[in-house]
């Protein structure tokens, strides 16, 4: 995705910079642990050369209400980047776990952290260019926009080469690690859709910002979870301003990741809100199939999951298809069709097509109170045993709705599990063990 087109951003910053003359009176509006300005400073404000200031000289910056830390205090916060703090890539950046508390810095809140230090590749004068825009738009963005779905930016540092950005932690990292990586149980149905919710309400404050924010690279790397699944936007870095007034769209340099653009913004660079309401519908239908939106290890016809799912799900017959099979079926089937034609308006060719996210909120929660999810299998474990003739012990395993029966070898049984609206057998495996 490389082709160029007009940007907000300018390539001719060569330092660290702060907006002067901020306006202290700004009103700001609060509302579910939500908070941005009206009179919100724009990547474009920043552009002017009567703003290009050294912000070194600050400790705290007014308008952001950041911290502004020393490569040698995040030396002592992640002692020393060290490799046990080491948590992974993220966007443009190497990501460490760190502390912070008053001793470091007054008015710091005792909590951990995760440090992302920018790395970037390329030439000395592209890497301070391209490292100084992503933290430009992260402390605009994240300094001034408050809200409990998305994260939340505690500082910065722009020294000499160095970009470091200082972020909450996140217990449980990404989604993309969680739905994809991890080796634990598969996220459970409602889990899922809490996750959905949750990110969903983060783009429909974006969009509904006075000044409308584009966050133009919604993917689930860049979903970060807390202990209790909680879902919050992170990596604001090729976030830009939408259009205002008789705009109807923004016209930018194609960037983000493969699988999750719209298809008029690569093909035209034209960018709206209804670009990142296609990438949530990519999210979504990741949450549902339990695949990745691109994944080339696949068959050819079954590689771009947009192409291979969407056929699917308007087809209710059919859906169960393509969702993820380590739900093992326990799901809401009414949920999973709604979820699933959402997905598909969301996918539509026609931007004008697409509901915008505060439908999308609306229409996710309304799933989460669905109570028709399928019951899994339960194994109770009897305390008694029984001994058979070769003297093996056989612990009993009873479950209720369940039949047993012999399945041809002495002392073993089959155990066959029933489903609410569904019947699946299940292979018991070797239940005894030598006993003298």
């Amino acid at each position: 995705m490389g082709v160029l087109r007009t940007s907000n951003w300018r390539p001719n910053f060569l330092h660290c910079f702060k907006p002067t003359d901020p306006n202290p009176d700004s009103t700001k509006s609060k509302k579910n642990g939500a908070s941005s300005s009206s009179n919100r400073i724009s990547l474009l404000d920043w552009s002017g050369p009567q703003s290009q200031l050294s912000v070194m000289s600050d400790l705290s910056n007014p308008v952001f209400n950041l911290h502004i830390f020393t490569m040698r205090e995040l030396q002592k916060v992640t002692s020393n980047f060290t490799r046990s703090n080491y948590l992974g890539e993220g966007g443009f950046g190497t990501v460490f776990k760190g502390f912070v508390d008053a001793k470091l810095r007054p008015g710091l809140e005792p909590q951990p952290v995760a440090v992302k230090v920018l790395d970037l590749d390329g030439s000395q004068g592209h890497r301070e260019w391209l490292g100084l825009n992503l933290l430009q738009a992260e402390v605009i963005f994240l300094g001034q926009l408050k809200h409990d779905h998305l994260v939340n930016l505690i500082g910065y540092c722009c020294e000499n080469e160095q970009r470091v950005l200082v972020y909450e932690y996140m217990e449980r990292g990404n989604l993309e690690h969680l739905l994809f990586r991890s080796y634990a149980a598969a996220l459970p149905w409602l889990t899922r859709l809490k996750i959905a919710v949750g990110a969903a309400k983060g783009l429909a404050f974006l969009h509904e910002e006075q000044k409308p924010v584009i966050y133009r690279d919604f993917k689930t790397s860049n979903i970060l979870l807390d202990s209790e699944y909680n879902a919050k936007l992170s990596d604001f870095g090729l976030a830009t301003d939408g259009p205002e007034g008789d705009e109807t769209h923004v016209t930018t340099q194609v960037m983000g990741t493969e699988g999750y653009a719209a298809p008029e913004y690569v093909s035209t660079g034209h960018l709206t809100t209804m670009s990142d309401v296609f990438s949530f519908g990519v999210v979504l239908l990741e949450l549902l199939t339990g695949r990745r939106s691109v994944d080339k290890k696949l068959p050819i016809r079954e590689q771009v999951l947009t192409k291979w799912a969407k056929p699917f799900l308007k087809d209710t017959q059919r859906l169960d298809q393509i969702m993820d099979p380590r739900l093992e079926g326990q799901y809401s089937i009414e949920g999973a069709k709604k979820a699933a034609a959402l997905a598909h308006q969301c996918l539509s060719h026609h931007d004008k097509c697409r509901p915008t996210m505060t439908k999308v909120v609306r229409t996710l929660e309304r799933l989460l109170e669905l109570n028709d999810i399928s019951i899994g299998f339960f194994v109770y474990i009897v305390p008694s045993e029984v001994k058979n003739e070769k003297g093996c012990v056989m612990k009993c395993v009873e479950e209720k709705n369940c039949d047993e029966h012999k399945n041809g070898f002495e002392g073993e049984l089959k155990v066959e599990g029933r489903r609410r609206k569904r019947h699946r057998s299940s292979k018991s495996k070797k239940g005894c063990s030598s006993s003298k």
